[in-house]
């Protein structure tokens, strides 16, 4: 089949992510003796500066590892919490039914930054100053400014001076937008960076000493009095179209540290699939691949009618669970054993016909139906106003599906990783000044109605949509993928799982192939919004399969040929390192030898 770039095959390492500079960064780390770990710090600082509309230091990330020398993967947790101050009734107070898109109010801790020294700690063998080295260099320096930044940028150009002055301060240099390809520097991240940086010298020579000393400056230190200081004293316009202070305080940031945790796991197809907990979407993959179980994928085309029409029809299963029974697992009660046992996919199975569902239909268990009432009584609670919303589109932007990042690293002793960092978007809210970056907005994530498993909580964590994949074979680490994408990840990254384990096809193959999402169920930002039936597909699956599509009752939109997905993946497979990243929006890579 034709491919847009050679799949990735070599012995020593690769690298893919969503921007090429994060890519080479990872792979010089290998080249210069770090392992995956230290290269997926690295990568990851990286894309914080190059992609800052898609993720920032102020985010968020979902890790999925696997050591050559372990038995099974593990899980980083870097999703932080809602602010302790963040209850539902105190947004009812606010006359609110949903939590704002941007602003100061939904804000949580921002995870990354220990996610990635924990990472760096316990898997990792370089220092903080050498896996920050390159982001610093392109903050300070300068990088080549994408397309769509300059587009984000824009789109906020007028209202970043009249309503957030230290956003305008940071995107509008000299008052002006960005041009595309022009060279763009951010130095009070680098000077904020570098600060970190100095109070882990401080600590001496050893390196694990360094790495606490950097989460004491992040999350202790002069990071979090700078955000408990803006947040305080400031009330800036969100998507309400009215002014709110903030609830983040450097006590929330005290409370905080990223966790390791189990994956979540099920086999398919000869191979073990592996996902965070349900404070992320990801199960809601697992669940589709068992109810996929029951039906002879490798007899359908991969790019037809009847496989987009069986994807579809079990993701809008899984998803209707994603709605009414995930949450945090510290507050709330997830039935997972259930939700991926064979029964229960066996049951779910039955309601899958050769027409599109208009339901959305969540399994029998107790309080379902109830939930998934509620659900759609608060999705659409509020027209949105102001600036901006969801993931983190703003008009007049094209539509855009792409909205965090992603990487994936293997290393030439087998160690693997996967993930998608998020948050802290230069439009989601304005930059804290002392700081030059932007805190996360994951809190609109949260319904404000006591009692529902994705309620606004203190303390715990929203329910994100990242989903890092990583998946083992015989135990061993065989593949890492995944791409951003809110909502739409876990469609995006199951198409081209299928298509390469089902249909023979190579990486780049697979994720070159057209690709699908489905906007059936309540997206999970702000307004919320719900679009029974409706089905996004690339225009090159062609006019046969699009009209038998809509056929069957789907409501099918048609976009562009290379417009939905933005999938990576790195992996090992038949003796060698194999990696292949989407040619959608022309920046991602992959690298490798």
């Amino acid at each position: 089949m034709f491919t847009t770039r050679p799949e990735i095959r070599g012995t020593f390492g690769a690298v893919a992510t969503t921007h090429w500079l994060a890519s080479a960064a990872g792979m010089s780390v290998l080249e210069r003796g770090g392992n995956a770990f230290d290269a997926a710090v690295t990568a990851g600082f990286v894309l914080q500066i190059v992609e800052p509309h898609l993720n920032g230091p102020g985010g968020e990330v979902p890790i999925i590892l696997k050591r050559r020398d372990a038995a099974e993967p593990q899980v980083i947790c870097g999703q932080g919490p809602y602010p302790m101050a963040a209850t539902p009734e105190r947004f009812a107070a606010l006359g609110l039914r949903q939590v704002p898109g941007t602003g100061l109010l939904p804000s949580v801790v921002p995870g990354a930054f220990d996610a990635w020294m924990l990472l760096l700690r316990d898997h990792g063998t370089w220092t903080p100053r050498a896996v920050l080295e390159q982001a610093i260099t392109y903050a300070a320096d300068g990088f080549p400014v994408l397309p769509r930044v300059s587009a984000s940028i824009f789109a906020a150009s007028d209202f970043f001076p009249a309503e957030w002055p230290s956003s305008a301060e940071v995107w509008l240099p000299g008052g002006n937008v960005p041009r595309p390809n022009s060279r763009l520097r951010t130095p009070a991240i680098a000077a904020t960076y570098r600060r970190i940086l100095a109070e882990a010298a401080a600590a001496g020579g050893d390196r694990v000493a360094q790495i606490e000393a950097a989460r004491d400056a992040f999350y202790r230190g002069f990071v979090a009095e700078a955000v408990d200081r803006f947040y305080r004293s400031t009330e800036l316009m969100d998507s309400t179209g009215r002014r709110h202070g903030g609830l983040l305080t450097a006590d929330d940031f005290a409370r905080y540290a990223a966790r390791v945790e189990p994956t979540v796991s099920r086999v398919h197809h000869g191979v073990r699939v592996h996902k965070t907990g349900p404070w992320g979407q990801g199960p809601a993959l697992l669940q589709t691949l068992a109810l996929l179980d029951g039906f002879d994928l490798a007899a359908m085309d991969p790019a037809g009618e009847e496989f987009v029409h069986l994807l579809v029809e079990c993701m809008k299963l899984s998803y209707a669970d994603r709605e009414v029974f995930y949450g945090d697992p510290d507050a709330a009660e997830v039935p997972l054993g259930v939700l991926l046992s064979d029964d229960y996919a066996d049951q779910r199975r039955r309601l899958i016909g050769a027409t599109a569902s208009e339901a959305l239909v969540p399994g029998d268990l107790p309080g379902a139906a109830e939930r998934m009432r509620r659900v759609l009584a608060m999705a659409d609670a509020e027209t949105p106003v102001g600036l901006g919303h969801g993931e983190p589109t703003f008009a007049p932007l094209p539509v855009e599906w792409g909205d965090t990042v992603h990487l994936d690293v293997v290393d030439r002793w087998g160690n693997m990783i996967s993930a998608t960092p998020s948050g802290g978007w230069l439009q989601s809210s304005p930059a804290v000044p002392e700081l030059g970056f932007s805190i996360s907005t994951r809190g609109q994530m949260g319904w404000l109605e006591s009692g529902h498993p994705s309620s606004v909580r203190p303390g715990t964590r929203p329910r994100t949509t990242l989903t890092p994949t990583l998946i083992t074979r015989d135990g061993e680490g065989w593949l890492a993928m995944g791409t951003p994408g809110g909502d739409q990840q876990d469609q995006w990254t199951l198409a081209v799982l299928l298509r390469h384990l089902h249909h023979g096809m190579g990486l780049q193959a697979a994720i070159d192939a057209p690709l699908f999402t489905s906007k059936h169920f309540p997206q999970s930002f702000y307004p919320r919004s719900f679009e029974p039936g409706r089905l996004l597909v690339e225009e090159r699956f062609g006019e046969a399969p699009i009209e038998g599509l809509r056929r069957r009752g789907h409501r099918v939109t048609v976009e562009g040929p290379w417009s939905l997905g933005r999938v990576c993946a790195a992996g090992i497979r038949d003796g060698f390192v194999v990696a292949a990243a989407t040619p959608r929006l022309m920046q991602a890579y992959a690298i490798g030898r």
